[in-house]
């Protein structure tokens, strides 16, 4: 079996028993096992179990910045690039939850290096969600330019947002719907909050604190 393959098939085992069982519980024999797999041989292609769970994050985060801008048609309208985004993104968390689990649940209780890695998928994430929001702004007639801070942290927030609702949203269950309903209805939400912030920063309408 070519290595590709086989390395795949033993970061498959591993992303689904990381989830299961958590970094500190997972076992590399429980690994090799589910992969078909020597254990020898998932050391000697692998490494290490440190090196295994950063392979994984690393390859899970991968497929999800590429799910997200492949998801994303540079030809479509600005609203439509931001709505196809976050379609994106819960379309592949649904599709991929042992991987999304990995990722938000996992790796960031465990520190560094693992925290780093997810840190660094997180910015990527920022920097595609600033550039959605610039230009919907930009293509919605925006009074004036929003602030670059401004931007930056309603990036930040509503990329925090989409990871706490592909969180709620995976653990839906019993509605009697499909997931592809249910994360749609996820990401209308969102677009929806998202939508009403920046209609009113276009027309220049801004929350200000009542003074007394």
């Amino acid at each position: 079996m070519p290595r590709e393959v086989r390395e795949r098939q033993m970061l498959d085992a591993a992303v689904a028993v990381f989830a299961r069982r958590g970094y500190r519980a997972a076992s590399m024999d429980e690994i090799a096992e589910l992969a078909g797999a020597s254990k020898p041989l998932v050391y000697l292609y692998l490494h290490s179990k440190e090196d295994l769970f950063s392979a994984c994050i690393r390859r899970e985060a991968e497929a999800l910045i590429a799910a997200v801008q492949a998801s994303v048609d540079p030809g479509a309208p600005a609203d439509r690039r931001l709505w196809n985004g976050l379609r994106g993104f819960f379309a592949h968390t649904a599709a991929n939850p042992d991987g999304w689990a990995v990722l938000h649940c996992q790796a960031r209780t465990h520190g560094e290096p693992f925290a780093l890695e997810v840190a660094a998928l997180r910015q990527r994430l920022v920097d595609v969600v600033t550039r959605l929001i610039t230009e919907t702004a930009e293509a919605g007639g925006c009074t004036e330019p929003l602030p670059e801070v401004e931007v930056a942290g309603l990036a930040h927030a509503l990329v925090g947002a989409a990871e706490s609702l592909a969180g709620w949203s995976n653990g839906r269950d019993g509605d009697g719907e499909g997931s592809g309903s249910c994360e749609r209805q996820t990401a209308e939400t969102l677009m929806n909050f998202a939508w009403t912030g920046l209609e009113n920063l276009r027309n220049g309408r801004r929350w200000a604190l009542a003074r007394s």
